[in-house]
């Protein structure tokens, strides 16, 4: 009988090893053991102890004590917090060192006992994604198939219980575990230079994980020049679009790369490596603007001040088409100046590091008018348009003068002695017509 009950109390005490409660946390965060509050009311006392029985907190209702306690190797310092009502423990800026078991005992009418295992499980870093070698492909070796991959490795430092793996979309390629030992993990990939699918390496615990997306054009990119010095290789190559075709000058002597007529296709990153005594890499952020036209400053309308009109501004709008990476600036957009107005006006169109300006001739577009306006004249584009004169007779010494917009040029019909004393306006409007 006696052996029946010895063999049923190691029983019943592994069982509670075995299905007391598991916590796991990240280090730096923090974590609270909780008591059952019911019993904690009916206590007596509270006693949390940690791994081999060293106590670490306790709860002495009857005397008002409420007391946390330190481990020999001080690993508590500072890190606990007791909770007088409840019994609630926390630990707050946990580290691995505080990871194992929590015993907790209260005593009452009866003593209760339960075990709490925390697993603490470091800060996961995001993995690094690097190339096993200086790589690239040149137009050369596109017809090897042993230089169409690229070889790429994913990497942590000095981490334990964490998978390593790498994912094509969604599906898992390869993976690596390590489980107590604190080592650094490598997961090499392999993948073809024009390849569009979506790759990316992932590290987790079973808390958390990071995740690093491959850019394959920043690994695996084709050469756009290359100088080998000992084998006396001087290159330069273009890419599958042809962007670089008789573009490319490369300086033998310093490495110097030149891009002739630039356009904007051949905008983005240039990467310098230089191989030698160590691995030197630069990258260069190249920008193409557009050449930049002159803007155009144009009316709202054809518009005139005449003497009889109560308008006194006039309407003016600047203007540029098809131009990226600019600001358009103006005193104002669109811009009403008066019509007497002696000031002096300019649409400035600028990007990053150029501009044009275009200053406005107020008379140009802003002028009175000289006479009112008579008939209008419709015609289509491209078709011929007669204006003619409602003369009931002419002497032979009337001068007869055509004045086109607000400038002088004019047209005679013969050379006369005197202008003819009345002014003919004619308002042209033309139609294009479209099929």
């Amino acid at each position: 009988m006696v052996y029946i009950f010895v063999l049923f109390c190691l029983c019943w005490w592994h069982l509670i090893v075995v299905f007391g409660e598991s916590v796991s946390v990240t280090e730096g965060d923090s974590v609270t053991l909780h008591t059952d509050i019911t019993k904690a009311h009916e206590a007596h006392d509270i006693l949390w102890k940690f791994g081999s029985n060293s106590l670490i907190a306790k709860i002495k209702k009857q005397q008002q004590m409420f007391s946390t306690f330190d481990v020999p190797d001080g690993r508590f310092r500072d890190r606990l917090r007791l909770d007088n009502q409840t019994g609630f423990l926390t630990i707050i800026n946990i580290t691995t060192k505080h990871a194992g078991l929590y015993k907790l005992e209260i005593t009452g009418v009866e003593l209760s006992k339960e075990i709490f295992n925390v697993s603490v499980y470091a800060r996961l870093p995001v993995p690094v994604i690097g190339s096993n070698s200086s790589q690239c492909l040149s137009s050369s070796s596109s017809s090897s198939s042993s230089q169409q991959n690229c070889s790429l490795v994913c990497s942590v430092v000095n981490l334990d219980r964490v998978t390593l793996s790498w994912y094509k979309g969604n599906s898992l390629l390869s993976s690596i575990s390590v489980s107590d030992l604190s080592i650094n993990l490598s997961l090499p990939l392999e993948v073809e230079y024009q390849d569009n699918n979506t790759y990316s390496c992932v590290l987790n615990n079973p808390i958390s994980n990071q995740t690093q997306h491959l850019d394959i054009s920043e690994f695996c990119h084709t050469c756009s020049a290359k100088i080998k010095k000992q084998q006396q290789i001087f290159s330069t190559f273009n890419v599958p679009d042809g962007r670089f075709r008789d573009r490319l000058r490369l300086d033998n002597h310093t490495g110097f790369l030149t891009i002739i007529n630039i356009t904007t296709e051949h905008a983005g990153l240039y990467k310098l490596e230089i191989t030698g005594v160590e691995l030197s890499k630069e990258i260069f952020n190249v920008s193409v603007y557009a050449r930049l036209p002159a803007p155009a400053i144009s009316s709202n309308s054809s518009q005139c001040l005449s003497s009889s009109s109560t308008q006194q501004n006039c309407s003016m709008v600047c203007s540029v088409v098809n131009v990226s990476h600019m600001t358009l600036s103006c005193l104002s957009l669109p811009l009403e100046v008066g019509y007497q107005d002696e000031n002096t006006y300019s649409c400035v169109l600028n990007n990053s590091f150029t501009n044009r300006t275009q200053h406005l001739d107020i008379s140009e577009f802003c002028h009175t008018c000289s006479g009112v306006f008579g008939e209008s004249v419709s015609v289509t584009e491209g078709d011929s348009v007669t204006l003619n004169a409602d003369f009931t007779e002419t002497h032979e010494d009337d001068n007869i003068m055509w004045n086109f917009g607000t400038g002088n040029s004019s047209a005679h019909a013969s050379h006369y002695q005197r202008f003819f004393t009345k002014s003919f306006f004619f308002v042209i409007i033309i139609i294009v017509v479209t099929a």
